[in-house]
């Protein structure tokens, strides 16, 4: 029999997929508002599992329970009688607090959160929801994908996620000045508190996500080939320093640093560079730049793209500090 952690886990990827799905559909009433349901019943769901995973599996631990003193035991009731859960808040909160959750992916949902609320409850009507969706709801399936890998070790690239971005919105290009009435004023005020001003780009857990298009793959006859294969036959598309200094923007001292700030057991050791030299003859996680790039002998230097961290989580027991 599967577990009940288990078992809310792969709930929770489902109701994740499912969200990603209807979100990714042409556009459609009521679209937005879908995504933002889904999304936080799949946090709801996987917060749970994390909860059952950490208490033995008591189903027990999940029930909210009211009275003082003595009563204290008495299970909160719904209206037919089943005992009720405590929600995604109370857990997420929780968890924070055992430094279990990171406090960028806490952020990002209590913004979800808000949106959920207000479109369960009532509507939002402001031209802002779908625009500002596209940055909250990125950054919260970026998160759910990571602390999935944490919790439970899950690798969730047999589903794609990273191959299914959200749909793009179309903004206009010209827009007179909109007026918000209050309550779409105190919205926009609480999504600003959550945004760190120093919020990194490249940092495992987000508030929000910008995203930006660079290049498109087409399996398409008059699409035209470009030599990211072998295809001698393939014009070059050459790199600036500064892109590639973009996509590789840590050299050695800024990666050890970043170890030394992301795990417990971290030691500059042998071990270390063994894993270091081995990851970065990939161009995944590195960029080996030469003095002189005609000569395979001249002085080099190396840059690493901060995806490396995800092997080096194979390796060393993570710690949760807001600014690692």
């Amino acid at each position: 029999m599967k577990a009940r952690s288990k078992e809310l886990l792969d709930r929770s990827i489902a109701a994740m997929i499912a969200a990603i799905d209807v979100y990714n559909k042409p556009d459609f009433r009521y679209r937005a508002e879908s995504f933002v349901i889904l999304a936080i019943n799949a946090w709801e769901l996987l917060l749970k599992g994390k909860w059952l995973h950490d208490h033995h599996n008591k189903i027990s631990s999940l029930y909210v329970r009211e009275g003082k003193g003595e009563t204290r035991k008495r299970i909160k009731k719904s209206r037919s009688g089943n005992p009720l859960t405590h929600s995604a808040d109370y857990l997420a909160k929780k968890l924070v607090e055992q430094r279990s959750l990171h406090q960028n992916a806490w952020k990002n949902l209590q913004i979800l959160l808000e949106m959920r609320d207000t479109v369960v409850h009532f509507y939002h009507n402001s031209p802002q929801f779908s625009e500002r969706l596209q940055e909250i709801g990125a950054a919260a399936v970026k998160n759910f994908v990571a602390v999935i890998h944490d919790w439970f070790q899950r690798d969730l690239s047999e589903f794609n996620f990273y191959l299914m971005p959200l749909s793009f919105v179309n903004i206009p290009v010209e827009n007179e000045g909109i007026l918000l009435n209050k309550q779409e004023e105190k919205f926009l005020r609480f999504l600003e508190q959550q945004e760190p001003g120093d919020d990194d780009p490249e940092a495992e857990y987000s508030v929000t996500v910008n995203i930006e298009v660079r290049f498109t793959r087409s399996k398409a006859k008059e699409a035209l080939a470009v030599r990211l294969t072998k295809d001698p036959n393939a014009p070059v598309i050459r790199l600036t320093e500064d892109q590639i200094r973009e996509r590789y923007p840590w050299d050695y001292n800024t990666l050890t640093d970043k170890c030394r700030r992301r795990y417990d057991n971290f030691k500059v050791n042998r071990k270390y560079h063994e894993i270091r030299k081995r990851l970065q003859v990939n161009t995944i996680y590195a960029h080996i730049r030469r003095l002189d790039p005609e000569n395979p002998e001249s002085p080099k230097k190396v840059f690493y793209n901060p995806n490396i961290l995800r092997e080096f989580d194979k390796n060393y027991a993570k710690k949760y500090d807001d600014n690692q």
